[in-house]
């Protein structure tokens, strides 16, 4: 097996940006999702704002998410998604494990997006593992991923959500997409993982799987109950290991 694919979303639920490396830190790739969407009563995802999905977002020169082409904090990063979510919505930056739905990496199989036919962007993982028969990913869990120095542990199968029936381009709906996934996957596809040893991956690297009793120290976020506490106004800072912070556009 070896790695596939690998994606950073620098904003939670805007599109992600494609990766040749990757550092693996104790919370998820660097630079992950480490600015969200949010209004007065919350936070806001592609499962009620889908133009959201459509948004460019990458990572700038500063280490920091830039949206649109701008960087997240300006004005013009503001516009763009009120323009997608609404007049309300704004940017918040956040680093604490809320901001991950279940766990901080989501892995997906080419054997399992083989047979779910469509763009593997839809399914939003972090990591696709390349070699993988169909049917075996629901195997994994209760196992680890070891690439060089990094171990990436398998939690569970992730549950989807009507998000997968967007295209990540156009922001069309095909809600045949979401259906095939309940129907012939139970509505589950890919893997909620987490990262159990950090190091630097690369596309192309050697992947093997381990048996692990080892369990995550934190799951579930926003989506699934958690309270929503963002509001201590400050800069975010640069994604090297800064403490978490938040701040919101105007």
């Amino acid at each position: 097996m070896y790695v596939a694919g690998l994606w950073r979303y620098p904003v939670k639920s805007l599109a992600g940006e494609a990766l040749t490396t990757a550092n693996l830190t104790d919370d998820g790739i660097s630079g992950d999702r480490v600015v969200h969407v949010a209004d007065p009563r919350g936070p806001l995802t592609g499962r009620t704002r889908q133009g959201l999905l459509t948004v460019p977002a990458s990572t700038g020169p500063d280490g920091l998410p830039w949206v649109a082409g701008h960087p997240w904090d300006s004005p013009e990063a503001a516009r763009a998604i009120r323009a997608a979510a609404g007049s309300h919505a704004r940017l918040a930056g956040y680093r604490g494990p809320e901001r991950f739905d279940v766990l901080n990496l989501l892995v997906a199989t080419d054997g399992a997006v083989a047979e779910f036919g469509a763009d593997v962007r839809r399914l939003r993982p972090n990591l696709l593992i390349g070699g993988v028969p169909g049917g075996t990913e629901h195997h994994w869990p209760g196992h680890a991923l070891v690439i060089g120095d990094a171990v990436i542990g398998i939690h569970s199968v992730r549950q989807r959500c009507i998000v997968t029936s967007i295209d990540p381009d156009t922001g069309a709906q095909d809600l045949g997409v979401f259906r095939r996934i309940r129907q012939r996957f139970g509505n589950q596809l890919a893997l909620n993982a987490w990262v159990l040893q950090p190091g630097v991956i690369h596309l192309g690297d050697p992947v093997t799987l381990h048996p692990t009793s080892a369990q995550p120290g934190h799951v579930g976020g926003w989506i699934l109950g958690t309270p929503y506490h963002v509001h201590t106004p400050a800069a975010l800072g640069a994604a090297n290991g800064e403490p978490s912070a938040t701040a919101s556009t105007s």
